[in-house]
């Protein structure tokens, strides 16, 4: 991976989240973004998601992690997932490394430095009635156990406009502010492998716990924008009933403090994120989330470097 330059135009500037930007992230865990990216970026990432799903890849994983999301043609027409997009290709990977993308999760967050943690490529297809469209409320956090931060945030990334029709991401208003109860070691694994009646479940407990309403917010994003949320941000999307496929980065980032922690089941088991697998050691013996080779640096400066 080549090194990166951190530097925003004056243009890019003024797409910065400002400070009632960011008081609206941090009371409803949740921020839609101005135009970052440009139609010809949406358009080169559409391209080389075509070229991603006919085969083509630059490098391929050393290995499989057990938890692996990763689309075959052979799975036919299901929602597809691909974990570790921006490291198989560097058309994809180039542009989700933007430094602006960075810069706007560094604001956001309010931290000095942001790293990739994960991408994820999907496509939901237009089958209104295909059960593997539907997402179960979930948030992100849950299957992150092994980290250490409370600030990692996700930028959802549709190659097109994106409304409720099309099965948009939608936010559980204010929940990334809930105080959690029902803890159990079935939270760590990813929402494709739980059970959706007890992920609904979940979240209605959780809010009459909290004394909170359920809220639901579909972002209807357009072309070229993105939604963030927070890691305790409850999140879930519907069904696709349009007549063209959902196509999307999902891109999970984590603060510059962010680091392993050992986090063990009930049973004394400890957990282990995909990462844990291919990433590289620190002198600890730890996995290292700041492995550049996965989990490439976005942005890095202070204050100072992203004041509007």
């Amino acid at each position: 991976m080549s090194t990166r330059t951190f530097t925003l135009t004056d243009d890019e500037r003024a797409l910065l989240p400002g400070a009632t930007d960011v008081e609206h992230y941090a009371e409803h865990g949740w921020y839609l973004t101005g135009k970052l990216f440009t139609d010809d970026e949406i358009a080169q990432l559409l391209e080389a998601s075509e070229r991603y799903y006919a085969g083509e890849r630059d490098r391929r994983l050393p290995l499989r992690p057990p938890r692996l999301a990763y689309w075959e043609p052979s799975d036919g027409p299901v929602q597809r997932h691909n974990d570790y997009v921006h490291y198989e290709s560097d058309a994809i990977g180039r542009i989700l490394r933007k430094p602006l993308i960075g810069a706007v999760a560094a604001r956001l967050a309010e931290v000095e430095r942001i790293r990739l943690f994960q991408s994820t490529l999907i496509y939901k297809p237009p089958i209104a009635g295909e059960p593997s469209n539907v997402v179960p409320w979930h948030f992100d956090k849950h299957y992150w156990a092994t980290c250490t931060s409370e600030r990692m945030l996700t930028a959802f990334i549709p190659f097109h406009d994106c409304d409720e029709r099309m099965g948009t991401i939608t936010m559980i208003d204010g929940s990334h502010r809930w105080k959690e109860i029902g803890l159990e070691d079935s939270t760590t694994r990813h929402f494709a492998e739980r059970d959706r009646a007890g992920l609904d479940r979940m979240l209605a407990e959780n809010a009459a716990y909290n004394g909170a309403e359920v809220r639901r917010v579909p972002i209807e994003i357009p072309l070229g924008h993105l939604s963030f949320h927070h890691c305790r941000t409850y999140h879930g999307s519907g069904p696709n009933r349009a007549d063209r496929p959902r196509r999307a980065v999902s891109l999970h980032l984590q603060d510059g403090a962010n680091h392993y922690r050992r986090f063990a089941l009930s049973d004394g088991t400890a957990v282990a994120y995909n990462h844990d697998a291919l990433v590289r050691r620190t002198a600890a013996g730890d996995p290292d989330y700041a492995d550049p080779e996965f989990c490439p640096q976005l942005w890095a400066g202070d204050e100072r470097d992203l004041d509007a």
